[in-house]
């Protein structure tokens, strides 16, 4: 009976011992972990109905240039916009949003014929964004009330005159960081869908906002893409 016991005994603990050496094989990435969370990758995961904002990453200005990479263009000193998160599966996956606003001020404008900038006003709002895991891409689309759409309002020579601009494909893409929560876009494409010949006939949009804040969360933290 002793020697059963023993042998009993003896399994029990090759058993368990099996089994504590498999669950530390686990790696720690294999533990659900949502799209988006707060602060870091081991936060909490961000709600659906929390509200995203961000404004231009401090240094930085935001611009809508004229030639992919020029420096002849529309150029703001400062931007924001703010974004309902409204799903946030788990990862691999891609969270999505809806963009409710953006805004721009301290504009200027160094377009031949242009002597100052009135207003920019994105239109057709809201937009329906979308962020993967893993490469931190994001895209921005326009929703039911229509095309992604930026409103130029300038002074001018002639006067003010009004151009108004499209994306191309009515998408942007951008890309987020976790190293300082920032959201970049670089020279997307828009194409101006009317206006005065002093408008120019593209923009290519380059902003970079960091950080993006969770501000439904006690101390606004940072927004993590796992």
């Amino acid at each position: 009976m002793r020697r059963a016991m023993r042998a009993y005994s003896y399994l029990a603990a090759t058993v368990v011992a099996a089994l504590l050496t498999a669950a530390a094989a686990v790696p720690a990435s294999a533990a659900t972990t949502s799209v988006l969370t707060t602060g870091d990758a081991d936060g909490g995961a961000i709600a659906v109905g929390d509200v995203l904002q961000a404004t231009l990453k401090s240094g930085t200005n935001a611009s809508l240039a004229t030639a992919s990479g020029g420096s002849t263009g529309v150029t703001c000193s400062t931007s924001s916009f703010g974004a309902t998160v409204d799903s946030n599966p788990a990862t691999p996956g891609t969270a999505t949003e809806t963009t409710t606003d953006q805004t721009f001020g301290g504009c200027t404008s160094n377009v031949f014929g242009t002597t100052g900038v009135k207003s920019v006003t994105v239109n057709n709002l809201p937009y329906v964004t979308s962020v993967d895991s893993g490469t931190g891409a994001v895209r921005v689309t326009g929703g039911s009330a229509g095309p992604i759409q930026t409103t130029l309002v300038l002074n001018s020579l002639l006067g003010t005159i009004t151009c108004v601009y499209q994306a191309d494909g009515n998408a942007l893409t951008g890309t987020a960081s976790n190293a300082d929560f920032s959201l970049t876009f670089v020279n997307q494409k828009f194409t101006k869908v009317s206006g005065s010949g002093v408008c120019a006939a593209n923009g290519f949009f380059t902003a970079t906002y960091a950080p993006v804040q969770d501000t439904s969360v006690a101390g606004t933290p940072g927004v993590f893409v796992n």
